[in-house]
Formats: structure tokens, C-alpha cells, sequence
């Protein structure tokens, strides 16, 4: 978990973090932890995070 919240620090770092979407997932993680680092999503499994890809780009 520690690594999804410097992989947001990184992308802020070089400039691109507004231009990707990050969406995190899984079974330790929480949509509150997702709105800590900063995350653009959550979802709590893989199909969630199909959906939630989608909204996020326009497509749903």
C-alpha cells in the first residue's frame, strides 16, 4: 500500500499526474485510503475497477 502512494507522489513529481488516472484496489484497501493519497478511484475488485475506469475516462 505504501507503493500506490508513491507511485501518485512520482507522477505529481514529474509533472504528469494530471494527465493519468489512478485507481487503486484490493482487499487491504479502503475508498478512504483511496481519498488519502489522493487516488482518482477504488474499487474492491477487478470488475469494479473495470467500471470505475470507465466513469472515470466518460465512457459509462
Amino acid at each position: 500500500m505504501p507503493a500506490m502512494k508513491d507511485v501518485i507522489e512520482k507522477l505529481k513529481a514529474e509533472g504528469i499526474r494530471d494527465r493519468v488516472k489512478v485507481v487503486i484496489g484490493g482487499a487491504p484497501t479502503t475508498q478512504a485510503y483511496a481519498d488519502e493519497i489522493g487516488a482518482d478511484g477504488y474499487a474492491p475488485d477487478a470488475g469494479s475497477a473495470v467500471d470505475k475506469a470507465k466513469e472515470l475516462i466518460g465512457l459509462q
